[in-house]
């Protein structure tokens, strides 16, 4: 697993954005996350070491890609097609990233996506039922290889069944983090489980949230033990071989 962050900074276009984690980290230096920069590190999987070997090897596992900002951003369209190119020529690894904005792809993918490319795994967020029914129907109709569902921050209960097809790979849901975090209830995410089961469908329950409710009964959780209480519950469903995230 690696990380390339090739811009930073973002806008907040819909409820899952209120408590962006980007946001909240950025704040604590007094820094503005609405202001879109242009990384240090935007070529980093084609940067070798002194031996002339990739600094990112090649792997199965994912390229976690603009986790601090959005891919489809307005912002980063003169510096996206840079992008394109470096996942053309390192076909070896395998791209991942999340969108709010899959109503840009087709002003953003490039003139040889066609269906497009093997490497690339795009996931488009939903975060509540009005979110689902806006953002999903155009990830389906979408051109892509490896599409992901993200129900993170889980807001409400969702019902995802309409479009669990065979060209989604992968559901993801989760909680939401921090000291504002609005709540998550266990009865959301069993019930995407649920979908994701008989639509043979695999399911990740990533992280409880800060403020969790179970059987009628809110838990405050700590940051470092959301991922570990998400595990334990048991719940995660791998019906396919791949894109386990």
């Amino acid at each position: 697993m690696a990380g390339w962050n090739p811009w930073h900074g973002c806008h907040k276009i819909s409820s899952g954005c209120l408590n962006c984690y980007v946001y909240r980290s950025d704040n604590r230096y007094g820094k503005d996350s609405s202001i879109v920069t242009k990384n240090s590190t935007f070529d980093l999987p084609i940067r070798k070491n002194k031996n002339g070997e990739y600094k990112i090897k090649a792997s199965t596992d994912y390229v976690y890609t603009c986790f601090t900002s959005d891919f489809f951003l307005e912002d980063a369209d003169m510096w996206r097609p840079d992008l394109w190119e470096i996942m053309k020529i390192r076909t070896d690894l395998n791209f991942i990233f999340i969108t709010k904005r899959i109503h840009r792809i087709y002003d953003c993918i490039p003139d040889d996506w066609q269906d497009g490319y093997d490497n690339v795994t795009i996931c488009s967020t939903v975060e509540n039922q009005e979110m689902a029914d806006y953002r999903l129907p155009i990830l389906l109709e979408a051109p892509i290889k490896h599409k992901h569902i993200i129900c993170e921050p889980l807001l409400g209960k969702i019902d995802l069944s309409p479009y669990l097809n065979s060209s989604i790979e992968n559901v993801v849901a989760g909680g939401e983090s921090g000291l504002t975090a609005r709540v998550c209830d266990y009865s959301w995410v069993l019930a995407i489980q649920q979908q994701c089961k008989q639509a043979n469908i695999n399911f990740h329950f990533k992280q409880t949230g800060a403020n969790f409710i179970k059987d009628g009964r809110i838990y405050k959780i700590a940051r470092k033990h959301q991922h570990l209480q998400a595990r334990k519950a048991g719940i995660n469903v791998y019906n396919r071989t791949k894109s386990k995230q």
